[in-house]
């Protein structure tokens, strides 16, 4: 017997039906919320509840203000917390006075109370005997007695005139009077603009006027920070106690914010979006740091649209008689965010620069190497990893040119560190007091440097982070001496991790800059701890946006008090610019030879290399000695195939052969077919 069981009406739909409604919701709600007039909507009903609510708010805090000493003390702590003891006293008397006249007031109105029943007989005994005596005037005055009851008589009828009239006015009062309470919230609510700064008609919103104190207290109070909300509002009027006075700094103005006890300056960084936007700005045209105050926040806000705008040309440009010192000099490098000239010394300071792919970072280090190439003291190594052209124009200003991104191209770049390293030595052991010119190794795409996989004779790595790294060990022991003789490492790096870029190498550096870099993480690699928890955000960069904008922490430029990193607006040289300068730097110097190839050439013996990467072992796999030729001389032998290497064996006597089931080149045979070339 079969039984089949049918779904019920009643039964819960399944998992997928589930599945499919949810998926249809969303697809609805995202339709609807791409509607212009749903928007409009949504937003004119937040701003009219949002009117309601704050004017509800707004009333309230009006009448217990108006009974209570509440504005008294918020005043009184607000001045203390600005430690203004003269206005804190002032404030003390004022609210002492305050409470002596409520006092008074409710004494006076108990004792009111208590002579109520005797006053009301009073009044009416007295009325009661006036409407009497003005009854008998006219009662005489018409000769007539029941005059002395009419004036009673029309107090009485106008009594129940007023009832009928309440009567009939009380019932429509009482439908009408919520309507009236809720018009009169819902107006103290608008004008006090109480609805969110984007559901307020567009042109009421503030999209970037002047920041006055008023608008920067109620962007903080808003910032959704609850203790400072409500220190915030205990100070009432005095909100703007927490605030330095605000001074035009360049293109926006500068202030600092001290904050309320229980409100770390570290909560306030982290919602810098929220900041801005209350102040009416973008992301990017608010800029938190720490000065060296306890619990205090700087804030450099700029003129709405202002960073939007080009700065101008560089100097370089510009000045055809610019000359530079490397020992008391300064670069051009660009602007402050205030809009001021901002110069950098380039003397014995190591640099590091980094940033996401095409943001400039060519073009700053650039700009750095062609002031310096105006000294006719100093010389240059150049390795550009990129091989584009960038560095086309140091052709003549350099003694080494090394160009492309091949493994050969990294292992010539590590030769010329390595170079380096060598005359930092010779230096070193000369005799002391000896002075000796500027020597500037740079290396741009330094990350091709560290990833590189290839492997010298001796099995040791030019790339990677290991003591047995040739170009890591090169660049360390340059930063660790080669200031002291003037042998100088600039890097120029993209998107660093901790493979492309050591721990060690980055923090070798004196002078570390950083464009837009994806996260905070790599902020911290770039520029270090104590530049970021100052405030440096080079991830809150716009990418594409803010090119050539560099965070910078060294000690050779300068830098506001109390802060770790400063924000430049680089001046942008473009290559054929550069190579506009370049040719005015050569007309300084006398003429410079410059190398393009550090390999040294050598007569390339194939069969000699082959016995050589085999080694001791009788016999080794085709494919291993291929990757271990490749290894010995990329330039050579890294184009060679399995037939390549089996037709020059072939000549010799010494083919490949098979042994369990792989092919193999045996070593006897290659020292055989060696041994009788030689005697031939």
């Amino acid at each position: 017997m079969t039984v089949t069981l049918l779904k019920t009406p009643t039964d819960p739909p399944s998992d997928t039906h589930l599945d499919r409604r949810r998926a249809r919701f969303r697809t609805a709600a995202r339709a609807a919320l791409a509607d212009e007039r749903v928007r409009t909507a949504v937003r004119l009903a937040v701003r009219h509840c949002a009117y309601i609510v704050g004017g509800t708010r707004v009333l309230a805090r009006r009448a217990w203000d108006g009974r209570s000493a509440a504005p008294y003390e918020r005043r009184i702590q607000a001045a203390e917390a600005a430690g203004l003891m003269d206005e804190v006293r002032e404030w003390e008397a004022r609210g002492a006075a305050f409470r002596a006249a409520r006092h008074k007031r409710r004494m006076d109105l108990l004792t009111a109370l208590i002579n109520a029943p005797k006053a009301f007989a009073s009044a009416l005994g007295t009325g009661a005997a006036v409407l009497l005596l003005l009854g008998l005037l006219l009662a005489w005055a018409n000769h007539d007695a029941s005059y002395v009851l009419a004036p009673i008589r029309t107090v009485v009828d106008l009594v129940r005139l007023v009832a009928l009239v309440a009567g009939v006015v009380w019932g429509p009062a009482l439908f009408t009077l919520p309507w009236v309470g809720l018009a009169a919230v819902w107006t103290a609510g608008r004008l006090g603009r109480t609805a969110p700064q984007w559901a307020l008609p567009a042109h009421q919103r503030d999209d970037g006027g002047p920041i006055t104190p008023s608008i920067v207290v109620v962007a903080f109070r808003d910032l959704g920070i609850s203790a400072l909300r409500k220190a915030i509002e205990d100070m009432g009027d005095m909100g703007a106690a927490m605030l330095s006075p605000i001074v035009m700094a360049g293109c926006g103005v500068e202030l600092d914010v001290t904050l309320p006890s229980g409100v770390s300056t570290d909560e306030i960084q982290k919602r810098r979006r929220k900041l801005a936007e209350n102040l009416g700005r973008h992301e990017h045209e608010v800029f938190i740091t720490i000065p060296e105050a306890a619990r205090t926040v700087r804030l450099w806000i700029a003129d709405s649209g202002a960073l939007d705008e080009p700065i101008g040309p560089s100097p370089l440009i510009t000045d055809n008689e610019i000359r530079a010192d490397y020992r008391t000099g300064r670069a051009p490098w660009g602007q402050n965010l205030r809009g001021d000239a901002t110069a950098i010394s380039l003397y014995q300071r190591h640099l590091l620069i980094t940033g996401l792919s095409n943001q400039g970072k060519t073009a700053a280090l650039r700009a750095l190497a062609l002031w310096l190439s105006f000294d006719s003291e100093v010389q240059f190594r150049v390795a550009d990893l990129k091989g584009a052209g960038d560095w086309a124009m140091f052709d003549g200003l350099a003694t080494v040119l090394i160009q492309g991104p091949t493994d050969e191209h990294v292992i010539e770049a590590t030769e010329m560190v390595e170079g380096g390293v060598e005359e930092m030595n010779r230096r070193l052991q000369a005799t002391p007091g000896t002075e000796f010119p500027p020597l500037i190794l740079v290396v741009d795409e330094a990350q091709v440097a560290f990833m590189c996989p290839a492997k010298d004779g001796s099995g040791l790595p030019y790339g990677g982070s290991k003591a047995t790294s040739r170009y890591f060990m090169a660049a360390r022991k340059i930063h660790n001496q080669g200031r002291a003789v003037n042998v100088l490492l600039w890097q120029g790096t993209q998107d660093p991790t901790d493979q492309n870029l050591p721990k060690l190498v980055r923090e070798g550096a004196h002078t570390r800059a950083s464009l837009v870099v994806g996260t905070e993480s790599q902020s911290r690699m770039a520029l270090g701890d104590k530049a970021v928890d100052g405030g440096a955000a080079p991830h809150l960069l716009r990418q594409g946006l803010d090119k050539g904008t560099v965070v910078v922490a060294s000690d050779g430029i300068e830098i506001p008090a109390g802060q770790a990193s400063i924000t430049v607006r680089t001046h942008f040289i473009d290559t054929d610019q550069a190579g506009d300068v370049a040719v005015r730097a050569k007309a300084v110097r006398s003429g410079v030879a410059t190398v393009h190839k550090l390999t040294s050439v050598r007569d390339v013996d194939p069969l000699a290399d082959i016995l050589g990467v085999l080694g001791t072992a009788a016999r080794m796999r085709t494919q291993e000695v291929l990757q271990q030729l490749a290894e010995r001389d990329p330039g050579t032998y890294r184009p060679w195939t399995h037939s390549d290497l089996k037709e020059f064996l072939d000549e010799f006597g010494a083919a490949p052969h098979k042994s369990a089931g792989n092919m193999v080149v045996d070593r006897q045979k290659v020292r055989d077919a060696l041994a009788e070339r030689d005697a031939a």
